[in-house]
């Protein structure tokens, strides 16, 4: 189906679930969530599917089995393809993001091996640049120090220090969020992440990349 937009019940189905992350909450009111999130956010996607590949939606279930929080639910809704792009929803509005999120040792490894490389690094550096003077947010999971044998005056050190690395920006829920302006502004988002996404599959490659 075409995406027409978020419904106000999208942000008060998750304004709902902080203030009560239970099982009745979420029995109560799944219909909403399936119509009004999870059913949007589905089409949303398929929007996008041609330019930046099929996503799949996570769970709305937690897996609490090594967690302290045992709150069974996720509070958010989001998308992934398989490329790199992701989307969210939630109370606080919408979200999109672009990088490496949770690389295995090895993936991790090549990574930190494309930054060290002189071109490839610059590259990537550029890239981060230009993102973060557009306004987007880079993050990402970081050592304190530095990884071992690193000399600690090196050019991208601080890039040298990201376990995970991504860039991502957000809109508060707006009006807007309820028509279709969501994809252009989400395919707009993407484009802008392309280049990183893309340095990512050149140099670090999939989690099961042999190279």
């Amino acid at each position: 189906m075409t995406f027409t937009g978020f419904t106000s019940k999208a942000f008060e189905f998750y304004e709902g679930l902080l203030a009560d992350n239970s099982k009745s909450y979420w029995t109560a009111h799944k219909a909403t969530y399936e119509q009004h999130v999870r059913g949007p956010m589905t089409d949303l996607c398929a929007e996008l599917e041609g330019e930046f590949g099929a996503a799949k939606l996570f769970r709305p279930y937690r897996d609490v089995r090594f967690s302290k929080d045992k709150t069974p639910y996720k509070t958010h809704q989001g998308g992934h393809t398989g490329e790199g792009f992701y989307v969210q929803i939630d109370a606080d509005g919408l979200l999109v993001a672009g990088g490496m999120y949770a690389p295995t040792p090895e993936q991790l490894r090549r990574y930190r091996a494309a930054v060290d490389s002189d071109a490839s690094g610059k590259a990537l550096q550029a890239i981060v640049d230009d993102l973060r003077s557009s306004g987007m947010e880079i993050a990402g999971d970081q050592l304190k120090t530095r990884p071992r044998g690193t000399p600690e005056d090196h050019p991208r050190l601080d890039l040298l220090r990201h376990r995970s690395l991504y860039a991502h920006e957000g809109w508060p829920a707006d009006p807007w969020m309820r028509t279709s302006e969501v994809v252009s502004r989400v395919r707009g988002s993407w484009r802008r992440l392309r280049p990183l996404v893309d340095w990512g599959n050149e140099h670090i490659g999939p989690a099961d990349s042999t190279r």
